[in-house]
């Protein structure tokens, strides 16, 4: 028998095509596969998402970096802004917190209603630091991106992704997700809040989806809804399609609630 001049390589184990275009299906359909083999070897069912900025820290880290800049003579203003808005992170850890224990509480065996956030830091951050505190399962849908994302360090061991795909991405953020939180944030969190809401508007997600958009101050600047129904580009009752506070407890009571209405839905069909 003659040797072969080289050895074949298996189309699977063949990287540069892999990572060609003509391989796309095969990555689309592992952003799928990969996260759904995880969850149901850790036996999760459903998620609450978390939304939020990327920017936002601490409140101990936003008091030590004010101090800095009075004493350094550093941009003493941005200091403060970062202070103030560093509530909405001690908010998004404190409502993940309560969320987690208040689903540990319900059936044993069972993982429901797991805190879900981008796996980045921020609000990110704070939403999966909440549930590690109270001793939950979390995790982290991260993304690669040009500037690197690290994902941060309260994510359950074996429940951070990091996804190319932004598509696959918010896929497992809406597919698995019983409630949602969006809390202050940029594009990305403006991004997944509108195709949320149009999703359920439009019923492509039929099951029921409590969605509180957390920070009337913030969400009132940022998006006028009164203007948008003055001229008629989206209906009044189209703002009852989510719940709006400035409140950690009114957050948790409405999910809550609504969740324990609707009987503590089966996690299958999610959508």
């Amino acid at each position: 028998m003659s040797e072969s001049r080289y050895r074949a390589v298996k189309a699977y184990e063949n990287l540069p095509w892999i990572h060609s275009r003509t391989a796309r299906p095969m990555r689309i359909l592992a952003e799928y596969l990969e996260p759904e083999a995880r969850f149901e070897e850790m036996k999760i069912e459903d998620t609450i998402v978390v939304f939020g900025s990327a920017r936002l820290l601490p409140r101990d880290d936003a008091e030590k970096g004010l101090e800095e800049a009075k004493a350094s003579g550093g941009d003493v203003a941005k200091a403060e802004r970062d202070l103030r808005m560093s509530a909405y992170y001690e908010a998004a850890r404190e409502l993940s917190f309560k969320l987690t224990e208040w689903a540990k509480g319900l059936e044993e065996g069972r993982q429901r209603f797991v805190i879900c956030s981008g796996g980045g830091p921020g609000i990110m951050e704070a939403a999966n630091r909440g549930a590690s505190e109270a001793d939950g399962l979390n995790i982290g849908l991260n993304i690669s991106l040009p500037f690197e994302q690290n994902d941060n360090p309260h994510i359950t061991e074996g429940l951070s992704l990091e996804f190319h795909y932004f598509f696959m991405r918010k896929f497992w953020f809406t597919y698995m997700a019983k409630a949602i939180v969006v809390m202050p944030g940029g594009f990305g969190t403006l991004d997944e809040f509108m195709e949320v809401v149009t999703l359920v508007q439009t019923l492509k997600i039929k099951k029921a989806l409590p969605i509180v958009l957390f920070g009337k101050e913030f969400w009132s600047k940022v998006i006028n809804f009164e203007t948008l129904i003055e001229f008629g580009t989206i209906s009044p009752d189209d703002v009852d399609l989510f719940f709006q506070t400035d409140s950690v407890d009114e957050a948790v009571e409405y999910i809550t609630t609504k969740l324990t209405e609707g009987g503590l839905p089966d996690p299958g069909p999610h959508m």
